[in-house]
């Protein structure tokens, strides 16, 4: 059973990271010294502020949220590391996880998957419902030079 439920594990991992490349390329044009500065200084406010409106361009409004917590890794002799829990919720999915962000690099750690009324659902199940919502939470293209809808 444990088996399975890494499995399961590794495809949700794989459904948030491919819905968040656009996010995280989004975020990494942040001056990350000001991002290190957001998380050191606790400005939970700020960073949500960032992440909400990264994630807006690709996600339907409140799709996508920055769950309050947040941390780096700055050492001399390498680039540095942000990593921000977010929260994705949409059609009665949720999903949580740890999105790390490096200069050339991103990755994605999900921590819990539930589906509002549905306990005992299968990873297959988890899998696919989580891969709708995604889809389903997408923001419309936008035809080049348009103006967001306000």
């Amino acid at each position: 059973m444990r088996e399975l439920t890494e499995a399961g594990g590794r495809r949700r991992d794989q459904i948030i990271a491919a819905a968040m490349v656009d996010v995280a390329t989004e975020l990494r044009l942040t001056d990350p010294s000001e991002l290190i500065v957001m998380i050191r200084g606790e400005q939970a406010a700020n960073i949500a502020d960032l992440v909400n409106s990264s994630g807006e361009l690709f996600f339907r409004g409140g799709a996508l949220r920055y769950a309050l917590s947040a941390g780096c890794d700055v050492q001399w002799d390498t680039t540095p590391v942000v990593r921000l829990d977010m929260e994705f919720h949409y059609a009665a999915v949720s999903a949580f996880f740890k999105l790390t962000i490096g200069r050339k690099r991103a990755g994605v750690e999900v921590v819990e998957v539930l589906v509002d009324g549905e306990d005992d659902l299968d990873d297959a199940i988890k899998d696919e419902r989580l891969r709708g919502a995604v889809a389903a939470a997408r923001a419309p293209p936008r035809k080049l030079g348009a103006r967001p809808a306000a």
